[in-house]
Order: C-alpha cells, then structure tokens, then sequence
C-alpha cells in the first residue's frame, strides 16, 4: 500500500500539461473547519463535472503533497512559493483557500452567522494568482448560513475559476513564445537580487518625487486580510514606472491596489557614474487591518 502511494506522488509530480493531456487541477484544502471541508468539496464537485476543461487531480494525494513539503494554508504566497507548490502536487492550475462559519455580534443589530469561502485560484506554472473569491452568507443559525455559502458556490462560479484558468494558459503559452524569440538585452539593472550586491553598488538607487502608500481596499476589510505585498518594479531612465509585476500576492484588491499606487508614482532616476539608468527594485507593502473602533 505505502509503494502504490509513493507511485503515484512520484506520478503526480509531473504536471499533466507537460504529459500532452488536459491542464491538472488540484483543490487544496480550504482551511480546518467543517465548513472548509464541505466548501472544497462543493467546488470540487462542480469542477468534477466539467472533464472535458481540466483532469481533477485526487484530493487526498493533492492534499499529502501539499502537506509533505510544510503547505500550511497561507494566502499570502511568493511566486516562487506558489511555483514549488505546484511542483510538488504535480498540478498546472490549484485551488486554495479558507471557509469559515463564524457568530457576529455587532452593537447596532441583533447576532448573525456568517459563512464565508475565500478562493484562490493560482497557476502552478507562473504562481501567479489569477482569481480571487469570496462569497458570503449571513443567516441567524449556523446550518442557515453555511447552507446558503454552499448554494453561492454554484456551477456558474467555478466556471469563471475555469475561465480565469483558460486565460491564464493561453496568455502563459504568449509569453513563452515571445521569451522563445528575444533576447535577455541586460539593459535594466536589477536591483531587487539579494546577492551579488557588489555588481551594482555604484548604482544609486531612484527616489520617490512623493511616496504614496495603498489603501485598505474595502474588499480587503471585509475580509480582514492582513498581507505583505512584494511588487518587482522596472523604472526606466526618465524615472518613469515601466512595469509592475506582483511577486508576492495577497488577494482581496491588495495587489490591484499596491500596482495602481505604483503606477502613480515618478522618480528620481537611478544613476551609475552620473547617468540615467533602467533598474528593476523591489518594494514592499505589509497591511494589517485597521483597529476594530471602540463602541462607547
């Protein structure tokens, strides 16, 4: 039993896009709660049903992976981190998240259940996040509320998590192909490397005309998502921002709302021997939700 086990891990390992078959799927598990469990289940479920869009990997074997190399549940991932997941579940695409059904007690109406699943849908591939979800119930028991959460999560639903998936791969297999045909013209000076410090220590890193710092997006509140968002940021010699890619995501708009604050942004150019050059830096966000106001 343990040998046919540890065959199909090894089998596992090896994403099903690389074996010529449909993009490999792996649902994850949405966190320890009985609703998680029925959560992940109703959307694999769903996903189970559309064979001709992507191969459902087994959950158990999934979820074994996932916890053989430390996956713990976090919805706040590297790229790296989310790509050395995939590899070890063996998938292309995999579906992550937290479903709880908690008793809310607000001061100006009466004590209500919520259920709610945060989803993620995240390639294997890239690690990027592609999607995030979060439906919601509110109801005034707990078999009410989880109930309506699992009636939210509907065929309708897992079809966008689909639709996101097919973007993704296809907008993956474009860039593959324009990588295959340039050349790396080492032009932008890469500031954002941990190592090899020595290399640009000439280079005066740019500057801020003005600081500007993300907002809480309102989707993130109501979540009460706490995150650090890394973004690698590419400035041109003018100071301008060329390029903005999130390599460690959050979800629930942080990141959307980290690029657009980036976007806004000019610089003092970063020199080398007193002229203008392109660099790439890293800059980092960490958020925390605000304090609950005190009630009088």
């Amino acid at each position: 039993m343990i040998l046919r086990a540890l065959v199909l891990l090894l089998f596992s390992a090896v994403p099903l896009a690389a074996q010529g078959a449909r993009a490999g799927l792996a649902v994850l598990d949405f966190g320890g709660t009985e609703t998680g469990a029925r959560a992940a289940e109703r959307v694999a479920g769903l996903l189970a049903r559309r064979p001709e869009k992507v191969a459902l990997l087994d959950r158990g074997l999934a979820r074994a992976a996932a916890r053989g190399v430390g996956y713990a549940g976090s919805l706040n991932m590297t790229l790296a981190e989310a790509r050395d997941l995939g590899a070890a579940v063996g998938c292309d695409f995999f579906l992550t998240g937290d479903a709880q059904t908690i008793r809310r007690s607000p001061s100006e109406r009466p004590a209500y259940f919520e259920s709610y699943a945060s989803v993620f849908v995240v390639s294997a591939r890239t690690g990027r996040l592609l999607l995030w979800d979060r439906p919601s119930a509110e109801r005034a028991t707990a078999p009410e509320a989880e109930a309506a959460l699992l009636s939210l999560i509907d065929a309708e639903r897992v079809a966008r998590y689909l639709a996101a998936m097919e973007e993704a791969a296809a907008s993956e297999e474009r860039e593959r192909a324009a990588r295959a045909g340039v050349e790396e013209s080492g032009r932008v000076i890469d500031l954002s490397a941990e190592t090899d410090t020595g290399a640009v220590a000439d280079v005066r890193e740019p500057a801020p005309y003005r600081r500007l710092r993300p907002s809480y997006p309102e989707t993130a509140a109501r979540a009460e998502a706490e995150a650090t968002v890394d973004a690698s940021v590419e400035i041109d010699e003018g100071g301008r921002v060329a390029r903005v890619e999130i390599v460690r995501w959050g979800g629930f708009g942080l990141d959307e709302e980290v690029a657009a604050t980036i976007r806004r942004m000019n610089f003092h150019p970063a020199k080398r021997e007193g002229e203008p050059v392109p660099v790439r830096v890293l800059m980092r966000y960490n958020f925390r939700r605000p304090p609950t106001p005190k009630t009088k």
